[in-house]
């Protein structure tokens, strides 16, 4: 008990310490990337590419937490707002703490925490206290008295540790690590060649239960009247099944609670309400109760989404006429009433603003709204993704620089994706694929590359197969084949 307090009291002595002498003169970026750099180890996707679920998750968190970075660095920005975290965590040896986080088999841990810090040495402690990684390495960090001048590219900078601190620590080198991975390339044929028979052997055992998925959803379907039934995860076959009995039981039960769910989409999520892009969310882990309550309150959500519809309207007319749109696959999964927010403060600030935009000079174009960023970009699809906190002047200079290449981009994603689709219909015909298909995250670019690429190689392997276009190589459990569209010959 005694080596427990000391080493609380020890952790909490360098925090002070910390906070006197760092926080004084002010973190810079490079020197909070530089204190992350055993947590971004610790939870980078590319050491998770047997667990899909996990990397996900990790891919997603890392998205919010750098740009709530960003912010912080951003000057005169104030407006911050507590942003929940999960990570999985790598595990090197046995942990012996008694802080209550779920361990998995895997060799990781599930860790989450909420942000509420305003500067960047308490975020970066924060985060490092809750992943329960040492923070003592930050006293070495070369922090200087004067502000430090940063060019823009500082934050993506690659900054090299001394290996003395791995001598030192016991700890493996993460970079050693990395190269050694990278260094054991995988081709696809001798993956295929590994992995073919477990595959095989896993959608085999599946396919009892992929029938009765698709039935339960056609049967649900065709009794609600419903658009579409989806899953915002990569759950396993037997778990969506276990969601569609549970929702089936619902109807059952309480046939009236879902009378206005007509013409509508329902998508089986993290969290139970109406999505920003207008679809019912039923919350895996929330009981009836919940998901009666979603269904009660649906008049209440259809009358928010006119005057969400109406409040985007309103937004084009100040811009032009460009169209405000919500992609699923591209943004954060939001709620309506989260989305309403984040375009009620826009229009607010636009409307103070007078921007002098022509009537209808942006027809045709269209615009994303980002709550974690602050610059505008263009997609390479042809819409604008703008900040919420973009200062208007350099909206308008932005929009009207871009404008011309924006439509050229809108046309060129009409044509690729015909090419995708075209180039998906022929390889699942070529290879006898039973379904080809990608991750989300995964651009039409891509799949467009690796599909030509695909076609040119013999792979009986493929034949009844359920082929999965991703960003790593790994069989999920119900037999879907995942391969990297940059998959190596």
């Amino acid at each position: 008990m005694f080596c427990c307090l000391r080493a609380v009291r020890r952790r909490l002595c360098l925090e002070k310490i910390l906070l006197q002498g760092v926080q004084s003169r002010s973190l810079s970026g490079a020197d909070a990337i530089n204190a992350l750099r055993p947590f971004y180890f610790a939870v980078h996707p590319d050491f998770f590419g047997q667990h899909p679920k996990e990397r996900e998750v990790n891919e997603n968190s890392l998205k919010r937490l750098n740009g709530y970075l960003e912010n912080l660095q951003k000057p005169g920005f104030r407006s911050f707002k507590p942003t929940p975290l999960t990570f999985y965590v790598r595990e090197r040896e046995p942990n012996s703490s008694n802080v209550q986080e779920s361990f998995s088999a895997s060799g990781f841990r599930a860790v989450s925490f909420t942000l509420h810090t305003r500067d960047l040495l308490s975020t970066v402690l924060d985060i490092l206290n809750s992943c329960s990684l040492s923070t003592e390495h930050i006293q070495s960090l070369n922090v200087d008295s004067q502000p430090h001048k940063e060019a823009e590219s500082t934050v993506n900078r690659p900054i090299k540790w001394d290996k003395t601190y791995y001598s030192f620590t016991g700890f493996k080198d993460p970079e050693e690590e990395l190269e050694q991975a990278q260094r054991v390339e995988t081709t696809l044929i001798s993956w295929l060649d590994d992995n073919e028979a477990s595959a095989v052997n896993k959608l085999k055992n599946s396919l009892p239960l992929r029938k009765e998925l698709e039935r339960l959803k056609f049967e649900l379907s065709r009794q609600l009247q419903l658009s579409d039934i989806r899953w915002h995860r990569s759950w396993g076959v037997a778990h969506r099944c276990s969601q569609l009995h549970s929702l089936g039981r619902l109807v059952q039960q309480r046939p009236e609670v879902l009378k206005n769910v007509k013409g509508r989409t329902v998508v089986f999520t993290d969290r139970s309400g109406m999505s920003a892009a207008g679809h019912i969310m039923l919350g895996t882990m929330d009981v009836h109760h919940h998901w009666t309550k979603i269904f009660e309150r649906l008049p209440n959500y259809y009358k928010l989404q006119k005057r969400l519809l109406l409040l985007e309207d309103r937004i084009s007319q100040l811009l032009g006429g460009i169209q405000v749109i919500y992609i699923e696959e591209l943004q954060p999964l939001l709620t309506l009433e989260e989305y309403y927010e984040t375009l009620d403060s826009f229009y607010d600030k636009l409307r103070d603003s007078r921007l002098p935009f022509h009537p209808r000079s942006l027809r045709g174009l269209q615009m994303i709204l980002e709550s974690d960023r602050y610059a505008p970009s263009l997609h390479e699809f042809g819409h604008f993704t703008i900040p919420t906190v973009c200062d208007p002047a350099t909206l308008q200079w932005f929009i009207f620089a871009r404008a011309q290449e924006a439509r050229e981009n809108l046309k060129r994603k009409e044509e690729m994706m015909i090419t995708e689709r075209e180039l998906i219909d022929t390889s699942t015909k070529r290879f006898s694929l039973d379904r080809l298909y990608k991750e989300p995250s995964v651009s039409s670019a891509q799949m467009i590359d690796c599909c030509k690429r695909l076609l040119e190689e013999s792979l009986p392997y493929l034949q009844g197969m359920h082929l999965c276009i991703s960003h790593f190589y790994t069989v999920l459990q119900d037999g879907d084949l995942c391969i990297p569209w940059n998959w190596k010959n």
